[in-house]
């Protein structure tokens, strides 16, 4: 069964099939998951493994850890391109999250000017001005967007808010323009008896027409990598992505497919 990947607030750096050499903060439990969508394909596992009993890691001691992280490899001359939110659930659950972010973005300017700061955000708490304040501050606010259809969306990300809607968030996502940059899960397969597939061209016609109202950055394509908790599900081939893009980008919307 797949389970938390990550035991600790900061890990790596890792290489980023997206965005490059990573140092990672995890905002949620190191030994359980908090997150506000369960999704089928993630890498972290199911929220039925529990929230675990270490808690949210305290705003002073994720910047306490961040900043020996970084010092340590400034003086090893180690090259760094992001600091990437990700980590064992939805970073912006955190209550101090931005609060969080300006100490990021303090200790970024300090140790490593060049890299950017970014955030991989579920899009479920963009309602909330701590929030969006803290999305707004950084580099790179990738926002999800996995279906423009709510039952599709439903069926692949099983948001824990039943009010949870593509027609409420999409208005929320064009709000952000291109201040965010979409990233959008492509798959196939079956869960608890229902078949998936966001690839169909009704699917494909619906995530383009939400683009377009978006008017994101850029829209970041791609399909599963690792293991998954839900076993019945297909990876989309690098072809088939990039046919899909093809499509986008027609429409004037710069995608990167990875």
């Amino acid at each position: 069964m797949v389970t938390i990947l990550f035991h600790s607030t900061i890990f790596g750096p890792i290489h980023s099939r997206r965005l490059g050499t990573s140092l990672g903060i995890n905002l949620s439990p190191v030994d359980g998951k908090v997150c506000s969508f369960d999704c089928v394909y993630c890498e972290a596992g199911y929220n039925s493994q529990g929230t675990g009993k270490s808690g949210l890691p305290p705003r002073d001691e994720v910047s306490r850890l961040l900043e020996a992280k970084l010092k340590e490899m400034s003086d090893a001359g180690a090259p760094l391109d992001v600091i990437t939110f990700s980590g064992n659930g939805e970073p912006t659950m955190h209550p101090d999250f931005d609060g969080i972010i300006d100490d990021t973005l303090s200790l970024r300017d300090r140790y490593y000017p060049g890299a950017k700061v970014s955030v991989l955000c579920n899009s479920t708490r963009l309602d909330r001005e701590g929030v969006v304040s803290g999305l707004r501050k950084v580099d790179n606010c990738i926002l999800k967007l996995d279906s423009a259809l709510t039952p599709t969306m439903r069926l692949i990300d099983q948001p824990v808010s039943e009010r949870f809607t593509c027609e409420y968030v999409i208005p929320q996502l064009e709000s952000f323009g291109d201040k965010c940059i979409i990233q959008t899960m492509m798959l196939r397969g079956n869960h608890n008896g229902c078949h998936i597939d966001n690839t169909t061209a009704e699917e494909v016609d619906a995530l383009i027409e939400a683009y377009k109202r978006i008017k994101p950055r850029e829209v970041m394509l791609y399909s599963i990598d690792r293991a998954t908790p839900e076993s019945d599900l297909q990876k989309v081939g690098r072809d088939e992505l990039e046919s899909i893009a093809s499509r986008i980008r027609k429409e004037g919307i710069k995608v990167q497919v990875s």
